[in-house]
């Protein structure tokens, strides 16, 4: 079964790098050339070639994430979501409970504060 998905697939095993080649491309060509129409005119600095365009392509995919296809967070976000969806209200008013019960201090204003005794 697996056999015939290759072989009916083989294509993809070409497409694939190819497409991977042309993306890192046209992404480093789009990065260059918004570098150096902008920030030499806007700050002063000094243009760029292609490959330090790539590498500023991959510190971007490094400091901020994933480049598609969304988060773990994103996907944990909309896990909780569909868990309070479910929730019946004497559970979400557990839930509520719990949570004041754990942060009641927190975001409260000074004056309100429970000091220990």
């Amino acid at each position: 079964m697996r056999d015939g998905w290759v072989m009916r697939n083989k294509w993809i095993f070409f497409v694939g790098p190819l497409a991977i080649v042309a993306f890192i491309t046209i992404g480093g060509e789009v990065v260059m050339h918004l570098w150096n129409w902008l920030t030499p005119m806007l700050f002063g600095w000094r243009q760029i070639d292609f490959w330090q365009a790539i590498g500023l392509l991959a510190l971007c995919r490094i400091l901020f994430g994933r480049w598609g296809g969304g988060s773990h967070r994103s996907r944990e976000r909309w896990q909780k979501g569909d868990r309070w969806a479910r929730m019946t209200p004497e559970e979400r008013e557990r839930f509520r409970q719990n949570m004041r019960a754990r942060w009641c201090d927190v975001g409260a204003p000074a004056n309100e504060i429970n000091e220990p005794s």
